[in-house]
């Protein structure tokens, strides 16, 4: 090819090691935009998965250089960032999302984001799916959780938080990004898969000059990472989700009912909290200092009930969020009485008590255990 120069052979991509079914490939960091993840993907993601001398591709997993990683801004809290906002110093964090997760009235929805408050979950979240339906108007949803957050902080003592969902084109979802700081809102969700890189990096951007934390849930992942052939790994996707600066991300649980191996789960675990050394587990992963990059939380999602929560904690650790929808709202005794049976559970776990010794002064998680025991979804 006669434009080829030599000048830009010296920039070419490099497979420098073979082994198997995996291939290693550098790529000079002259061919990337800085700060911008839309151009990354596009370079090593791109064209070459439709490519028909291709059958089978799938990225497993990127190694970011030092002067790459700072041209991002990461987490504006990170782990220890979020606990010192929450006061929440030691224990897992908690979350919920109301059930049936749409279709109700934003005074239902209100409603249980008032038992949960009060029965010591931490975060209300919203699902991936509601934003701004006709049953319950986001503008609506909003000015009355916060305010029922507000009294519930001042009535418990508890510092209370709402993951509320923003997703929407990328200048509709700055304004409600605007609403809720302006209520109050330190946290904010977003579908970062469904909305892309473009509208989670502007966003980030928006929560940097705000001082506002970021929730990222991961719909829409599944379309690619679930094929061990072909597409990209969740492990490969969450350290993108770390780069751009999400505080919390899903990444299943393996005893719950998302697909998810345990060692992928325990990779994106790690790799959202530290370091990593290439070889420590089984999921073939490059070794990663992430140097300005903050650690974030791991959110287990997925079927979890209350008897579930200390093979979370020994699996996953105290570093997580852990959420339960069903395994709250399914309590005989309804949402409140929930929320106290995932805390019990969680307490007792943190005391080394096992739950059924613990459940002997905690009616709420006697009934839990009786509805669920240990059971795990399939």
């Amino acid at each position: 090819m006669s434009t080829l120069k030599p000048h830009i052979r010296k920039i070419r991509a490099r497979a420098f090691e073979i082994k198997g079914n995996y291939v290693k490939i550098a790529y000079p960091i002259e061919l990337f935009e800085l700060g911008s993840v839309p151009q990354l993907l596009s370079s090593f993601a791109g064209n070459i998965f439709g490519m028909k001398a291709v059958n089978n591709l799938r990225l497993e997993d990127v190694h970011f250089p030092e002067v790459l990683l700072k041209s991002f801004r990461g987490p504006q809290y990170g782990i220890d960032g979020i606990r010192k906002l929450f006061k929440i110093h030691k224990r897992p964090l908690t979350a919920s999302v109301p059930k049936p997760k749409v279709g109700m009235t934003t005074e239902e929805h209100c409603k249980v984001a008032d038992d949960i408050w009060r029965g010591g979950v931490d975060f209300l979240k919203d699902d991936e799916n509601l934003t701004d339906q006709k049953f319950n108007r986001f503008e609506n949803r909003a000015n009355k959780c916060f305010k029922i957050r507000d009294k519930v902080e001042i009535e418990t003592g508890e510092r209370k938080g709402y993951y509320i969902n923003v997703t929407a084109e990328t200048a509709e979802m700055l304004a409600r990004a605007k609403l809720v700081h302006d209520l109050g809102g330190e946290y904010l969700m977003i579908d970062v898969m469904t909305a892309g890189f473009s509208g989670f990096q502007t966003l980030r951007e928006f929560c940097h000059d705000h001082k506002m934390a970021m929730h990222c849930h991961r719909a829409f992942h599944s379309s690619f990472t679930r094929n061990p052939r072909h597409g990209m790994s969740m492990v490969a996707l969450a350290k993108f989700v770390r780069v751009v600066g999400g505080d919390s991300l899903h990444v299943g649980t393996v005893i719950g009912k998302l697909i998810g191996k345990k060692d992928e789960v325990l990779t994106i675990e790690r790799e959202f909290e530290n370091n990593i050394e290439e070889g420590y587990l089984k999921q073939p992963v490059l070794s990663q200092k992430w140097y300005n990059i903050k650690p974030a939380f791991a959110a287990s999602s997925g079927g979890l009930h209350p008897g579930l929560v200390p093979q979370i904690m020994h699996m996953l650790g105290n570093d997580i969020v852990i959420q339960a929808g069903g395994g709250i709202h399914g309590h005989p005794m309804g949402s409140k009485s929930g929320a106290i049976a995932l805390r019990h559970s969680i307490d007792a776990v943190m005391n080394n008590i096992p739950l059924t010794e613990y459940a002997k002064k905690s009616s709420e998680l006697s009934m839990a255990l009786e509805k669920w025991g240990y059971v795990r979804p399939k």
